[in-house]
């Protein structure tokens, strides 16, 4: 896919996998509609990346609000092109606890909710709004990159409900390329390992080191825009479609 004149979502887009992907898109001469939460790391990055952005406060379950961020891809920019899904919480919750209480299901339930159903209902409705572009030479109309984890595969102890979460995103992609494949829209997720996003910034030194060491090479945290690097290789590849790509240093997570 050609980025210039083209129009990208991105969720979780103020900071971490979502602002890196959101800036590598703007230098690529793409236009970029963040979906956040966060009002304030919204317009900060709205500011930073000019006119070829627009920040919409938008929780992604909503289908009011993410039908609001398109009306305005389409009305300041060129539509909607792409989709690069990278909100999303973390949930760490023993099914169990010390004293024997059971997790409770309003978070489990929300886990679900912001992860699982927020980047299907995103997708959706941008699928929607793609079917209306002209398709490229292939027959292209647009290309959607999910975001999952690894703990889809490995999830640790305490993370039942992020594993579920992110292992229902893993599931959904290859029916939705499947479901999507006749419109000439393209399906795949991104499966990161231990990458250095804000989720990090209240962990100790020496506990990151520790982290660092068991990833099997190169021996450190990930890096936001490693993985941005990987959606514009999605995006550039027209032969991607309905995978799950993992970018993890080659670690495999152990249940602590």
């Amino acid at each position: 896919m050609n980025y210039d004149n083209r129009t990208f979502l991105v969720t979780g887009g103020s900071s971490g996998l979502g602002g890196a992907t959101a800036t590598m898109l703007v230098e690529r001469r793409a236009n970029v509609v963040i979906l956040d939460i966060n009002e304030e790391t919204g317009k900060a990055k709205e500011a930073e990346l000019g006119a070829a952005c627009r920040f919409v406060k938008t929780d992604v379950t909503s289908e009011a609000d993410v039908l609001a961020a398109i009306a305005v891809a389409n009305d300041t920019f060129t539509g909607v092109h792409g989709v690069i899904n990278a909100a999303g919480i973390p949930i760490m919750s023993k099914v169990l606890d010390r004293e024997g209480n059971p997790h409770s299901l309003e978070l489990f339930a929300k886990g679900i909710h912001v992860n699982l159903i927020g980047t299907f209902n995103v997708l959706r409705l941008a699928a929607q709004a793609m079917t209306k572009n002209e398709p490229t030479e292939d027959g292209e109309r647009g290309v959607i990159i999910n975001t999952a984890s690894v703990a889809a595969y490995e999830g640790q102890i305490g993370q039942a409900a992020y594993s579920a979460s992110k292992g229902g995103v893993v599931g959904l992609t290859l029916p939705v390329a499947r479901d999507l494949s006749q419109f000439g829209i393209r399906v795949n997720t991104i499966v990161p390992g231990l990458i250095n996003t804000p989720l990090f910034n209240g962990l100790t030194p020496s506990f990151v080191e520790t982290l660092s060491q068991s990833v099997l090479y190169p021996k450190r945290l990930g890096r936001p825009d490693e993985i941005a690097q990987l959606a514009a290789s999605i995006i550039d590849n027209d032969y991607i479609n309905g995978e799950c790509i993992r970018m993890d240093g080659g670690i495999r997570m152990q249940p602590r």
